[in-house]
């Protein structure tokens, strides 16, 4: 009995062992039960999942490359896709990949790119990523895609947009699905979402230590010149966003947003102030980031703001008229002055002349004597008329003429000059005879029979309205239209061109050269054109608008609207072929005076002797080849090198004259050629190249 109790005692202590070793067990088997399940969601919650059947990244015993080198990539990518791969319709592209040099004490972090298609992603591509605090261009990383985010402020837009979710935790970036971009600093995000951030925090710091282990010294020098490239455009990013608040700062206060503009100039004055003379980001302070962030997120709240596009062109236009108004008197002034230079005589040109009148005047009467005077009358001969008082443009002339020339011998130059330059340009030639050529110098002042009762130009020229509008002082300023005050149209000189049969009454053709063009070839067929009863044979302009008749002559006046079309072709003064026989029969010089009459009181046309041939030589004008006279040298500064090359006669019509410092240098080489810089006189002025 007592055995028996005994023996009923001692079963409960053995049941029991019985019973706690099987709940051990059981629970060991839950353990690894609840292990199994969670183990995969801790690993692979926040890292991206190979569609391969095969680890995603392992050591450098698997792949031998750091997966940061973009050769380590492609290289990685071939070889993946060797693998037998799950069924899947396509391998696509990431949603969204950003990279970098890898990572660095500065802050460079390794990123993975995952694309959502499904739970756990379809793409094992892991690529790198450069800290979103910094922000610099990269247009010339090849390895990173033109449409990522540039810095922080453009991830969070595009996070607005995009559905595919953006995780940054510790030093790595997640590219999810939820829309939502999460990160240090970040206010985006709630409790469970950062949890999730630190589960995938540990495990892509696993990846990324893995991954270093396998970079080489290819992928080191790749970081390099990438992390060289960032810094030294990270200046140039600053400067583009100050320039973009600078903008803003006009466009602001239109809207009444002062309290913007208040803040903008004071983080642009922050962020001047760290940019201060760097060149390299090496140079800035280490607050600079927050500071172009601080930025950044500025001109973005502006930028929402000023969503109306048409306010801001209205603001604009507003600016380039007024900018126009402010800028028009100082267009006025400066083409004032232009006039001004171009009008003026250089002080090496005056002291040309006057070493030239001076020696003139010292040499003794034997040596003044003009060597082949016979030939001055010969209508055979192939005679020139050059009206000019500038001693150095006029032998340019001549030179230009007889070294381009077949038959120098057969060339006369008649040279009409003022008594003032007499001396000084009939010295010239003197001094320095060109072979068998013969050049007759005189004045106009020989022609008395050019008188004020005779010509009716001459009269107007002499009147006190005249005088007074050259030379009176108060009105030396500014003036609309300064061209029209420019003194040479005041001299005799300039209107001799309508007296060619008077001054050569012997002679049957003369070829009309202004003292501002170079020959370049030889004109002695001109002499045998036929200008089939015309008498002015000339180049029209008809290739450009402003050279109409209605850009010279008053079409409001009904005695030029009835008489001329205001869309016929000008023509050309600078190289003109004159048949003084026909010229004599029609009696032009009496349908100039005519229109000069009508004229007195300057309402037909402007001063200037071109509108004043265009209405004489109506219908008398004969066109010949355009490559005989080339135009614009003297304010064109885009003329065709072609056409310079095979004109025969290039003009620098215009103010910007070779023998002035305003002349275009590109064309001035052409007329410098005939100049004789050994000319003693030449070398005395200081007169060079």
């Amino acid at each position: 009995m007592a055995t028996a109790t005994k023996k009923m005692a001692a079963a409960p202590p053995r049941r029991w062992r019985w019973r706690r070793w099987k709940w051990r067990t059981r629970h060991a088997v839950l353990a690894l039960l609840l292990a199994s399940v969670l183990a995969p969601l801790a690993l692979y919650s926040g890292a991206p999942i190979s569609r391969f059947s095969g680890p995603i990244l392992t050591g450098r015993g698997e792949f031998g490359r750091d997966p940061s080198n973009s050769v380590a990539r492609n290289e990685m990518g071939e070889r993946l896709n060797a693998l037998a791969q799950d069924t899947f319709d396509a391998v696509k592209e990431p949603v969204q990949t950003v990279a970098s040099a890898g990572g660095d004490s500065k802050g460079e972090r390794m990123g993975i790119a995952v694309d959502h298609g499904t739970k756990l992603g379809q793409d094992g591509v892991i690529r790198p990523i450069v800290d979103a605090r910094s922000v610099p261009d990269r247009s010339n990383d090849s390895t990173v895609e033109d449409d990522r985010p540039k810095n922080r402020i453009e991830m969070k837009e595009m996070a607005s947009r995009d559905p595919t979710k953006r995780e940054q935790v510790g030093d790595v970036v997640v590219v999810g699905k939820e829309g939502a971009l999460l990160g240090k600093g970040s206010s985006l995000g709630s409790e469970g979402e950062a949890r999730e951030e630190n589960t995938a925090g540990r495990s892509s710091e696993h990846l990324t230590g893995a991954a270093s282990e396998g970079s080489d010294a290819k992928a080191i020098s790749s970081n390099t010149s990438h992390r060289t490239a960032f810094e030294d455009s990270t200046i140039s990013a600053i400067k583009d966003q100050l320039r973009r608040a600078k903008t803003y700062i006009g466009l602001l206060p239109s809207r009444g947003k002062h309290s913007f503009v208040r803040d903008l100039r004071r983080k642009m004055r922050d962020i001047q102030q760290s940019l201060g003379d760097a060149t390299s980001s090496r140079r800035l302070p280490k607050n600079v980031d927050g500071k172009i962030r601080a930025l950044e997120l500025t001109l973005t709240k502006i930028k929402q703001i000023h969503e109306n596009c048409a306010a801001v062109i209205d603001k604009l236009i507003a600016t380039l008229h007024s900018t126009e108004d402010k800028a028009e008197p100082y267009k006025q002034q400066t083409h004032y002055v232009a006039q001004v230079a171009a009008k003026a005589l250089p002080k090496r040109l005056h002291c040309l002349a006057l070493r030239l009148t001076n020696e003139y005047y010292l040499s003794s009467s034997y040596n003044k004597h003009v060597p082949y005077e016979e030939k001055f009358e010969d209508p055979k001969l192939q005679h020139y008329a050059l009206f000019s008082d500038n001693v150095l443009g006029a032998a340019v002339v001549v030179n230009s003429t007889l070294v381009n020339a077949k038959k120098p011998a057969n060339h006369v130059f008649h040279i009409v000059t003022d008594k003032v330059n007499y001396a000084a340009m009939r010295m010239w030639f003197l001094a320095d005879p060109l072979g068998k050529a013969s050049i007759q110098v005189q004045k106009v002042e020989e022609f008395t029979w050019l008188n004020s009762s005779y010509s009716p130009v001459l009269k107007q020229l002499e009147s006190h309205f005249m005088i007074n509008y050259y030379f009176k002082t108060d009105q030396d300023k500014a003036d609309k239209n300064p061209k029209f005050r420019n003194p040479k149209y005041l001299s005799i000189l300039n209107h001799l061109r309508f007296y060619l049969p008077e001054i050569f009454p012997k002679l049957d053709k003369v070829l009309f050269l202004d003292d501002d063009i170079v020959v370049q070839k030889d004109l002695s067929t001109l002499w045998s054109i036929d200008l089939r009863g015309k008498i002015n044979g000339a180049v029209q302009t008809c290739g450009e608008t402003f050279h109409r008749f209605d850009r010279y002559l008053n079409f409001s006046n009904p005695l030029i609207s009835k008489k001329f079309d205001r869309r016929a072709c000008g023509w050309a003064y600078g190289m003109n072929m004159f048949d003084l026989s026909e010229w004599r029969k029609q009696n032009i010089t009496d349908v100039y005076h005519y229109w000069q009459k009508l004229n007195a009181n300057r309402q037909l046309w402007k001063l200037g002797t071109l509108p004043a041939g265009l209405v004489t030589f109506w219908n008398h004008t004969f066109p010949i080849d355009r490559s005989w006279h080339l135009l614009g040298l003297g304010y064109k500064a885009n003329v065709n090198q072609r056409d310079i090359d095979r004109a025969a006669v290039i003009h620098y019509n215009g103010n910007l004259k070779p023998w002035l410092e305003i002349g275009l240098p590109k064309y001035r080489k052409y007329w410098s050629r005939y100049v004789n810089f050994d000319n003693v006189f030449v070398r005395e002025c200081n007169i060079n190249s």
